[in-house]
């Protein structure tokens, strides 16, 4: 196992972001499809998707609930909105996976689970889509979590380019131990998970362990308490897929996407106070940033 490498502006300014041309169009900076939400959590695919532009992706397509679809559109206007079929429960049908998937073929990179509630249609609809889902990136997030460890195969033959950004008790319910084992060594659990899945880990905590599927570790430690909010988790997932989206490996959007998303918080943390800044707040702190680490 290789030790962990401390996330710092030096290390990024050494791995820099793909930067699209001067004339680039928005196809060029990359096409995003979030698939999130849900009747009781709406907002998770506000911020998630929002998120996604401002970490620079070109294209944005919102899938939700059909009941909040219009709600959706006009809060983000910069999206195509798609309205799926609803479960009793509020939640996506997972009958949608095949036309998910056929949407998914002109995307660079979907993210699926933000705000999704009822969590027996997220499993179902989470295994129809990792098992057909091919071409683009695929983030993976809060309840899509869940039903990971029955989905071995078609994620390892995806080969890296699975992303996941599950928190200490999300990730204590997929390898089904106590929550207190993950906390006592997430550096450990974060490269065991990585290795096991062939895929990109980002372990969120105190202390952020991004670990990928050749042992390869880092983590960032600089982030503040104000970030343990309401929507925090839906905005890193949000500036992840964007930044594999514009062109980004996912090792390198999930290690960008941490810093990024922990120094809006520490911008917020000066401006504001240490807490009560809101998850929609470190939307607009993205681009400056990154505007920060090109210099």
């Amino acid at each position: 196992m290789m030790d962990a490498t401390r996330i710092t502006p030096e290390l990024l300014r050494a791995m820099p972001l793909p930067q699209p041309a001067g004339s680039t169009d928005k196809n060029a900076r990359g096409s995003v499809l979030i698939v999130a939400g849900s009747v009781e959590v709406p907002g998770a695919a506000l911020l998630a998707g929002t998120a996604a532009l401002r970490a620079g992706a070109g294209k944005l397509q919102i899938a939700t609930c059909s009941s909040i679809a219009p709600h959706l559109g006009l809060a983000v206007p910069e999206a195509l909105v798609l309205g799926l079929p609803e479960t009793s429960a509020g939640g996506v049908d997972p009958d949608a996976a095949e036309l998910l998937c056929e949407r998914a073929k002109r995307s660079d990179a979907v993210l699926l689970g933000p705000g999704m509630m009822d969590k027996e249609a997220v499993a179902e609809l989470t295994t129809g889509m990792v098992k057909d889902l091919s071409g683009p990136a695929l983030v993976l997030d809060a309840e899509a979590l869940v039903c990971l460890d029955t989905l071995r195969d078609p994620l390892c033959e995806r080969e890296g380019r699975t992303i996941i950004t599950p928190h200490a008790g999300e990730m204590a319910s997929l390898l089904e131990i106590e929550r207190e084992a993950v906390e006592a060594d997430p550096f450990a659990v974060a490269n065991e998970v990585a290795r096991r899945f062939r895929m990109v880990v980002a372990l969120k905590g105190a202390t952020t362990y991004i670990a990928a599927p050749d042992g390869e570790c880092w983590f960032y430690e600089s982030g503040n308490v104000g970030l343990a909010t309401s929507g925090s988790g839906d905005t890193l997932a949000g500036v992840v897929t964007g930044l594999v989206a514009r062109g980004a490996s996912p090792a390198q959007a999930a290690v960008w996407g941490v810093y990024l998303h922990g120094q809006a918080g520490n911008r917020l943390a000066r401006s504001l106070g240490p807490m009560g800044f809101l998850a929609r707040e470190l939307l607009a702190e993205i681009p400056g940033v990154m505007a920060e680490l090109a210099h």
